[in-house]
């Protein structure tokens, strides 16, 4: 499957933005409330708009945190939506509510893409209008099975299935796949033993 390079980037994106749900982190280590929000606060936004090299980023708030927040659901039903009519819609209602406003543009040093925002659109609204075309590139290819879940049992991360045969399981072959193969590995040599 060929992914421009702009919708790459988007779609790392989303899946890193979802990643910063409670519900992806892992379990705690010890005593604890649960797992913390990796958006916890407006500098973990900044943190966030920065690592991604989120253009246009102005003064942060409370509002913009919510509202990140809530565009991080929104991708959350997208990537549990259970056939693609269902996510088309979740993503049109998504990208429209930003307001998109298609543009090509050429800066920092890029060649040719498109940015699907405002200019002076909010963090939200970008995030929303750029992954959210970024996932219906992928729904338009048909290929709406490759947006997973980690099936590692406590693992709950996002991904985007990029392998040929769409066969990848796990967000990390070195983390969770490898941890759940010596798992089983042991409990079959454990088994043949006794």
């Amino acid at each position: 499957m060929l992914i421009p390079h702009d919708t790459r980037i988007a779609l790392d994106t989303v899946v890193d933005l979802m990643n910063t749900a409670p519900e992806s982190q892992p379990p705690p280590d010890g005593a604890g409330d649960g797992p913390e929000d990796g958006l916890a606060d407006i500098a973990a936004l900044y943190d966030f708009a920065e690592r991604h090299l989120i253009s246009g980023v102005g003064t942060l708030g409370e509002k913009d945190l919510t509202a990140v927040r809530g565009v991080r659901a929104r991708f959350a039903e997208v990537f549990a939506a259970p056939d693609p009519r269902t996510a088309a819609d979740l993503v049109n209602r998504l990208v429209a509510a930003a307001g998109t406003t298609p543009q090509l543009t050429d800066h920092d040093g890029y060649d040719w893409h498109v940015h699907y925002f405002a200019p002076d659109a909010s963090v939200a609204d970008h995030l929303a209008a750029d992954c959210g075309m970024a996932l219906a590139f992928i729904i338009v290819a048909g290929e709406q099975e490759r947006l997973r879940r980690c099936e590692a049992p406590d693992c709950g991360h996002a991904f985007v299935d990029l392998s040929r045969n769409r066969s990848r399981r796990y967000c990390s072959s070195r983390t969770c796949g490898n941890r759940l193969h010596v798992a089983a590995y042991r409990a079959r040599r454990k088994e043949a033993a006794g």
